[in-house]
């Protein structure tokens, strides 16, 4: 009799807690869990050639691929190095992929770089490789710092834009412009 008892007992605490409604479903997660070898919050990579750090990539999560080599991102924070060490700018966006064999990186959706300079490049792709220290992209683009505008489609340029290649269709815009005399003729 006892036995009985305590099954109706613990059949019935099963019963309610089957019938809570406050329990919630599972949230919608990335399909990219699904699949992947490991699954890393809060990431950090650090982006070298030869020793020497060029950047410092950050992401919310990311999917690791291909024994571990290839990683996609989401929300990603990438800071660019100088050879001396001075931070020269800041890449923000919204998805990315990393590998770790090249050391090269990837950014996709509504990516901006922005230089410690002033400088602010919007695009959705870019890559960087580190062995070249270069970012570039075959997307439109658009490049603006104070008084000056260049848009394009495609270009190459180190992480600081300092120096900015078009691929092609370059038109901008530019303030108020001085040119040297000629010597007083």
């Amino acid at each position: 009799m006892m036995y009985r008892l305590a099954s109706l007992s613990l059949c019935a605490l099963f019963l309610a807690a089957c019938n809570n409604s406050k329990t919630q479903p599972p949230s919608a997660g990335s399909a990219l869990a699904d699949s992947a070898d490991q699954v890393m919050f809060n990431a950090r990579f650090n982006l070298t050639d030869n020793g020497l750090m060029r950047a410092q990539l950050q992401a919310e999560r990311a999917y690791f691929f291909d024994e571990s080599t290839r990683a996609e991102l989401e929300t990603v924070n990438t800071t660019f190095f100088s050879a001396g060490g001075e931070k020269e700018a800041l890449l923000t966006a919204r998805r990315g992929s990393y590998n770790s064999r090249g050391g090269n990186m990837v950014a996709r959706g509504n990516v901006v770089v922005i230089s410690e300079t002033g400088r602010r490049l919007s695009t959705q792709e870019l890559r960087y490789d580190p062995g070249v220290n270069e970012v570039q992209s075959d997307s439109a683009f658009v490049l603006t710092e104070p008084g000056r505008r260049l848009e394009g489609v495609g270009f190459r340029a180190d992480p600081n834009m300092n120096n900015v290649r078009v691929l092609k269709g370059a038109r901008g815009s530019a303030g108020e412009t001085t040119t040297p005399s000629d010597g007083g003729q």
